[in-house]
């Protein structure tokens, strides 16, 4: 009996050819997470919203328009007249209005293109504090 063959052992060890998958579900969904939990914290950028490519035309009648000039100034026209008015008493004039119309009378706040997208804002909340029921954002259709 030779020697060499007495250290053997009688069965030979495969290799194994698979992947350990662990790993790599651990890690990727430690990445999901990391996504998930940053992305509601990142700050969109501004947006320069130009005149719409489609608009319809309001209807003429049971209308006021809030007109925000460059410079902030604010004026409610109605088809009784023009007044100029401050932030603090655009909604109690809008709403004062609106309560003697029909029922699908509306309030359009059209500013300059210019204008910080925040006074649009805040003009839209005072209106929706007083209580006016239909507000809506005046555009120009695109030239063709």
């Amino acid at each position: 009996m030779s020697t060499s063959s007495s250290f053997r052992s009688p069965r030979r060890r495969r290799t194994v050819n698979e992947i350990n998958m662990v790993p790599f579900i651990d890690v990727m969904l430690v990445l999901l997470i990391i996504f998930m939990v940053t992305a509601p914290m990142l700050t969109p950028g501004g947006i320069d919203v130009p005149s719409a490519g489609k608009s319809t035309k309001p209807p003429t009648k049971h209308i006021a328009h809030v007109l925000i000039d460059k410079d902030g100034q604010l004026r409610l026209k109605t088809p009784q007249g023009e007044q100029a008015l401050s932030l603090q008493e655009l909604g109690a004039a809008a709403a004062s209005w609106q309560a003697n119309q029909p029922e699908d009378s509306a309030v359009m706040i059209q500013a300059e293109k210019s204008l910080p997208y925040e006074a649009v804002v805040q003009a839209m909340g005072e209106l929706q504090r007083a209580g006016v029921k239909r507000v809506a954002l005046g555009v120009k259709s695109a030239a063709k």
